[in-house]
């Protein structure tokens, strides 16, 4: 599992292994329950669980980060479905969403999202880990180097290093700041869902940090704002009509 510490792509294949499930129990509890926990009449309306589905149907036709990786997914094989690949459900510390790479679901942790700018960018960053996981043969339980690049791609190209994130933090004015950022956003994501010291961590994220820092797929850029995001998804949907035409 893939998980934003401040913020489940299609099923899994018959017989991969359900390894290390106790990490996704543990930071999203509602997996261990049987079905949805029972609302009352008086609560059913705007409850986090509502606001959460509205947030995401907004972000899924509205964002341009996410339909150009919806339109990248489909691409690969690995059509997404807010019905089957998005759950909201409500989490455990600070972590707002997640990857269950287990089960090929999108986790929106519903009591932790804060407002939609916050919604677009756990979105933006969990499908990155999805496209990932399309794509490649990623071991994301016993390869640790392998969930750190992943989660340097999703610090890198899902805005959550972008200039306006980075001041709200009182995170700026350094020499290659959006390097250091991407460095300190994927080492606290592991440490949200892996029981490692941070020098383990660290060490994940150094090895692999240059050649995944530099692999920009499916943006072809990294996207610093919305307007890259138009261009990069303007880009992406051209690549594909001339390589059609070939």
């Amino acid at each position: 599992m893939a998980g934003a510490p401040d913020e489940r792509g299609p099923g899994p294949a018959a017989g991969e292994p359900l390894q290390q499930q106790h990490v996704g129990c543990q930071v999203f509890p509602e997996q261990l329950a049987q079905g949805k926990p029972q609302q009352g009449f008086l609560t059913s309306f705007f409850t986090d669980n509502q606001k959460c589905h509205l947030m995401l149907l907004k972000t899924l036709e509205t964002n341009p980060y996410v339909k150009l990786l919806l339109d990248a997914m489909k691409h690969s094989g690995c059509a997404v479905s807010k019905e089957r690949h998005f759950s909201c459900e409500d989490c455990n510390g600070n972590v707002s969403g997640g990857f269950d790479a287990s089960v090929s679901q999108i986790v929106l942790c519903q009591n932790n999202i804060r407002n939609q700018a916050h919604m677009n960018r756990v979105v933006t960053h969990e499908l990155i880990h999805a496209f990932d996981h399309c794509r490649a043969h990623v071991d994301w339980f016993n390869n640790i180097r392998h969930l750190a690049c992943s989660e340097v791609r999703a610090a890198n190209l899902s805005g959550d290093c972008s200039l306006l994130n980075e001041i709200f933090r009182l995170h700026f004015g350094l020499k290659q700041h959006h390097q250091t950022c991407v460095r300190d956003r994927a080492i606290l994501s592991i440490l949200a869902v892996r029981n490692i010291s941070r020098e383990v961590a660290q060490k994940a994220v150094d090895e692999v940090f240059e050649s995944c820092f530099n692999d920009h797929e499916p943006f072809g850029r990294i996207p610093h704002n919305q307007t890259y995001a138009k261009y990069a998804h303007r880009d992406f949907q051209n690549r594909h009509r001339y390589y059609s035409n070939i």
